[in-house]
């Protein structure tokens, strides 16, 4: 599908674009028309090239690549405006003696709205606080700080050197518990860094946790080798949980499933992670981790008296309207939301995909306070004290 896109809509909204804008006035008298579009068919070969290229790659090929998905991302976000200014015009049609006026709008709209996407989308993600009471928390364990991140898809856009900066981020926030949610890499492990890049195992023994640094797969980590990227961020210190359990404090049980977005695909029956798991209802407050906020698995955890799930892989839609599309797949696509007394917070993430462009928000790191309820407080309170 996303071939298609590139192949096809790309140059179609690239050849939109440089239509429209040589149709304006100031542009038009200017600038040659054979000028124009010579410099148009350079672009558009260049845009070729960079997605035939590839973005992955980590040599002098980045660049091109990299284009390629910027030049998408401009050229979509300009042909939404021009498209606007279109249709109000009826197409040059209908408001003959505006026309000029408003594809100027258009393509001022879109430059600045496109200038807005870039900077959300390559600036550091913002921190969102949350408080969150879970039953079953231990009094000992009120206030306890953990920290989720997820879908940073390190490759060709974000390397080590990006990393380390999200790192100093995390620890400034002094987390008990690092929670990585999925799609740590663009699709192929990270592999050699650049020279004079750090490299990834000492980047991530730089996450300061006392109760550790955990990861579940993201379908990311499965279009490429994902036993050598468990094993590339195992190296760093990062523990996976693939459908397992482990008590991170006495009454506080984090779990983790494998990601299920192949089976999804596959329209198989995809709980079976979940129901290992975590088997039975939970006695203990538990936090899941589940890189996609797959409608059944949130059900399920909701059922099986999980506390708090955790997910990404959405990307709040990354660059609107996509995020419409997004909450027809995933109704609970961004934010927090209450699914019968389980706390669910779909994360945007911290990177970003194709593109590296969001609009409106900016990527984000979850800081989460947890907070035993106040009836545990008051009882924990009227205890006497032991001689």
């Amino acid at each position: 599908m996303f071939s298609i896109v590139l192949n096809i809509v790309g140059p179609l909204l690239h050849l939109y674009v440089a239509a429209r804008l040589y149709s304006l006035d100031a542009v038009r008298t200017r600038v040659p028309r054979r000028a124009w579009w010579i410099g148009a068919v350079l672009v558009w070969l260049l845009y070729l090239a960079g997605v035939h290229i590839g973005d992955a790659a980590l040599d002098w090929r980045w660049w091109p690549g990299q284009f390629a998905l910027t030049w998408l991302g401009i050229t979509f976000v300009m042909s939404l405006c021009l498209l606007a200014t279109d249709i109000v015009g009826g197409f040059g049609y209908l408001a003959r003696a505006h026309t000029q006026k408003l594809r100027a709008l258009g393509a001022g709209a879109g430059l600045l709205l496109a200038a807005v996407a870039l900077f959300q989308g390559m600036r550091a993600p913002v921190v969102t606080d949350r408080e969150v009471v879970m039953q079953g928390l231990p009094r000992a364990l009120d206030g306890t700080v953990i920290v989720a991140i997820s879908d940073i898809h390190l490759g060709a856009q974000r390397r080590s050197a990006w990393l380390a900066a999200r790192i100093e981020q995390i620890n400034a926030l002094q987390p008990a518990a690092v929670l990585l949610l999925g799609d740590l890499v663009e699709d192929d492990p990270v592999g050699r860094p650049l020279p004079g890049e750090p490299q990834l195992a000492p980047t991530l023994r730089g996450l300061r946790a006392p109760l550790g640094v955990w990861a579940v797969t993201g379908n990311h980590e499965f279009y490429g080798d994902a036993e050598t990227t468990v094993a590339q961020f195992r190296e760093g210190g990062v523990r996976w949980l693939r459908d397992q359990q482990v008590e991170l404090a006495p009454g506080l049980v984090l779990a983790g499933i494998e990601d299920v977005g192949r089976r999804m695909r596959k329209e198989r029956d995809y709980l079976g992670g979940l129901a290992r798991t975590i088997p039975a209802a939970a006695d203990s407050a538990t936090i899941l981790m589940s890189h996609i906020p797959a409608p059944r698995i949130i059900e399920a955890a909701s059922a099986r008296g999980v506390d708090l799930m955790l997910s990404g892989h959405t990307h709040g839609g990354q660059i609107w309207p996509f995020s419409y599309a997004v909450q027809q797949r995933f109704a609970r696509f961004a934010g927090a939301y209450d699914v019968d007394g389980m706390l669910l917070y779909v994360t945007r993430g911290a990177g970003s995909w194709g593109p590296r462009m969001r609009l409106w928000q900016a990527g984000e790191i979850i800081r989460l306070t947890l907070r035993a309820p106040p009836a545990a407080l008051a009882h924990a309170d009227r205890e006497p004290a032991q001689s």
